[in-house]
């Protein structure tokens, strides 16, 4: 068999990124910078109570006491193990990451479930990069943008896009297609279609994505440690760095607690919303009169 060397000219490709678009690789550095920083402020320049007295707070209103107790005790353990600090720099990169994951792959769900050629085209890039090995999107990262928590957030924005676009187009997708048609029938365009219609009745699905997103910006974080991110990245990698397992052991306890938190925060939200759906009344609309409410339906029977 011939020898294929398809590394060189990757490589060969990334040097002229490197050199011809630095401009651009600046700007990006700067923006993910400024996020990371502002996010890393709010949550470090109150005293710890105060953020855990906020964090208790959501959690009650998620789920009520049970949660609100646990995220109470967890953080105050976090606190009193001394990784705080830590633990909030790594919670700013994920949460900026998984902003900036979710403002991308909402429209690009939207755009793949509208269209299936665009489906044909963004599914294998899909498959492709939840197949590729973790490790492998920080060296782009640092070959752009250098070490620190900047390469970080980018890999880990690439890495978490996947399951939100998939989960968007897959929630879309499966909206009734009576649904569909009927709000069709009463003259509505595609935009109003897609914002009335389609976006509410996926929800689920992409607030699914959503958690799914968060969850693997948080494991993507940890393995950042690895290119001087920081935050209990940098705790568990001291650990195994120096066979020392009460450090490495608490980094990984205070990743469960921040993975917990999350994942029980964003999953709240989508049934919140869902219950609200169900309550809300089923009455004539505004334009109806008493005793026409069912005219529309047998309008469009007949149509």
């Amino acid at each position: 068999m011939p020898e294929i060397d398809i590394g060189t000219p990757v490589a060969n490709a990334v040097d002229w990124l490197t050199e011809n678009f630095e401009p651009l690789f600046d700007a990006i550095h700067a923006v993910m910078e400024f996020f990371t920083n502002v996010v890393l402020y709010l949550l470090t320049a109150p005293a710890p109570f105060v953020v855990i007295a906020v964090f208790t707070a959501l959690a009650f209103w998620a789920r009520k006491w049970g949660f609100a107790a646990f995220t109470l005790l967890a953080f105050l353990l976090v606190d009193a193990m001394g990784l705080w600090i830590a633990a909030m720099q790594s919670l700013a990169i994920v949460l900026v990451a998984t902003v900036l994951a979710v403002a991308v792959s909402i429209p690009v769900g939207v755009w793949a479930a509208r269209s299936d050629r665009a489906s044909s085209v963004v599914r294998p890039v899909l498959d492709f990069m939840q197949t590729l090995p973790v490790f492998v999107y920080l060296i782009p990262a640092v070959f752009f943008f250098g070490i620190g928590a900047v390469p970080a957030g980018v890999a880990t924005l690439v890495f978490a896009i996947a399951p939100g676009v998939r989960l968007t187009e897959l929630g879309i997708r499966t909206v009734d297609a009576e649904t569909v048609e009927a709000a069709h029938a009463f003259g509505a365009k595609p935009w109003q279609i897609l914002r009335e219609v389609q976006l509410p009745l996926a929800m689920p699905s992409i607030m699914a994505g959503v958690n799914q997103v968060l969850m693997l910006a948080l494991s993507m974080v940890v393995i950042a440690g690895m290119v001087g991110a920081g935050g209990l990245g940098a705790e568990v990698m001291r650990g195994i760095s120096n066979l020392d397992v009460g450090t490495g052991f608490q980094g990984g306890v205070a990743v469960v607690i921040l993975a917990i938190f999350l994942d029980r925060l964003t999953s709240a939200f989508a049934a919140k919303k869902r219950r609200r759906k169900r309550r809300a009344p089923a009455g004539p609309t505004a334009t109806t009169t008493p005793g026409t409410a069912a005219q529309p339906e047998r309008d469009l029977a007949a149509v």
